[in-house]
């Protein structure tokens, strides 16, 4: 009985988009590793897709010509795009490395270097290997012991390429001191401005919330305290809405507060109470915190409905909602979808909903292990959190 209990931890969704993105490709060690469950774990959840027994918390089964159709969609979507890059490749398939390594960078601004990289079957770490020997042959300024502005210039495009154009140039300049290049904050600020090198502008999208109803409001129990002084203390949760040419898909996010780490999510076509409750879920079977975890959000019907305050109480949480009307309440969680909607959503268009979840979870994937934020001294989320735990470590010891 108890391990029938654990296989059902985790939500239908979850188990789907970690076996959808095996089947494309990404070997069960790498996806187990990146959305944080056991390899053995992800292992039996394709095997049971492939049988047609893949079972979530709701005991629903995915039958195996469903997970076949998401398969082949997937796959007709990289064989257009491998089409596109092949036919302006000029033969570099039949080439040694270095050609098809000039191909990368000469097509950087169009194709993700990942894809390229696969398609012309070479390795994004050789690629990376090859430019950065490449770059330290390039003469500078005698006794200088800095790039020229000319090869700071391609690892500056190559990052903005790498990051969608999210970062202005406070998070690129962190970011190549990351990788190891001196320079200066004000001498990348000049060469993104003269090259027209910049981060999306932000605009104003639709609010989800809908707070006219007779339910029971929770107090602020978080007073706009942002920072907890460890993992597992506050989360916030929201919702926010994607369009497609399918209708509308709904995001809701749960966000740990002391490392800004998306600990669990939930996609569906519809806004309804599951979207927040299968969101919570997961973060919960991820996490598994301590009894007394204030969790925060506005006050929307989903958050205040019964059924998702009976699920919080029996996780033994505390209900936090912001004030009527004021979204600085919920900042953190306000300031994720900004990120999300201007560095990777904002002039895309969606055929699919299924195109729209691919993308959001690509974000989210980057978001969690690679973007650097300002409030955590320039470190990813995960890079944070982690660092915490050495800490914690040394000082135990």
């Amino acid at each position: 009985m108890k391990e029938k209990q654990t296989r059902a931890r985790y939500t239908l969704e979850f188990k789907l988009e970690a076996v959808r993105l095996v089947n494309d490709g990404q070997s069960v060690g790498v996806t187990a590793k990146v959305l944080g469950i056991p390899k053995a774990t992800l292992s039996n959840w394709v095997r049971d897709a492939a049988k047609g027994t893949l079972q979530g918390a709701g005991d629903k089964v995915v039958k195996p010509e469903q997970m076949e159709i998401a398969r082949l969609r997937a796959e007709l979507a990289r064989v257009k795009m491998e089409r596109d890059i092949l036919g302006k490749s000029d033969g570099v398939l039949r080439e040694g490395a270095g050609v098809k390594y000039a191909w990368i960078e000469r097509q950087g601004q169009q194709w993700p270097l990942s894809l390229a990289c696969e398609v012309l079957r070479v390795s994004v770490s050789g690629y990376l290997e090859h430019r950065r020997r490449r770059d330290a042959r390039k003469p500078s300024r005698p006794g200088s012991g800095r790039l020229s502005d000319e090869v700071l210039l391609v690892h500056m495009r190559a990052i903005h390429a790498e990051v969608r154009q999210e970062y202005g140039w406070p998070r690129m300049w962190k970011e190549l001191l990351g990788r190891g290049h001196r320079v200066g904050k004000e001498r990348v600020r000049r060469l993104m401005s003269q090259h027209g090198i910049r981060a999306r502008g932000r605009r104003k999208f639709v609010v989800t919330t809908d707070s006219r109803h007779n339910l029971p409001v929770a107090p602020d129990l978080l007073q706009r305290n942002f920072s907890p002084a460890a993992p597992n203390q506050v989360w916030s949760s929201d919702i926010t809405c994607i369009p497609t040419d399918e209708g509308w898909l709904y995001l809701a996010a749960v966000l740990d507060l002391h490392s800004r780490q998306l600990v669990g999510w939930s996609m569906k076509p519809y806004m309804q109470t599951s979207l927040v409750t299968d969101a919570l879920r997961m973060a919960w079977f991820r996490r598994q915190p301590e009894p007394g975890l204030v969790f925060h959000s506005d006050r929307g019907s989903q958050y205040c409905s019964h059924e998702f305050q009976r699920v919080l109480r029996g996780y033994g949480m505390r209900s936090s909602m912001s004030r009527k009307g004021n979204c600085w309440d919920n900042t953190p969680t306000e300031s994720l979808w900004g990120h999300l909607k201007v560095g990777r959503l904002h002039g895309r268009k969606f055929a699919t909903l299924r195109q729209a979840m691919d993308e959001v979870v690509a974000w989210m994937t980057f978001y969690n292990h690679r973007r650097l934020h300002s409030s955590l001294g320039y470190l990813s989320p995960m890079q944070y959190e982690q660092r915490w735990h050495a800490a914690q470590h040394k000082n135990a010891a």
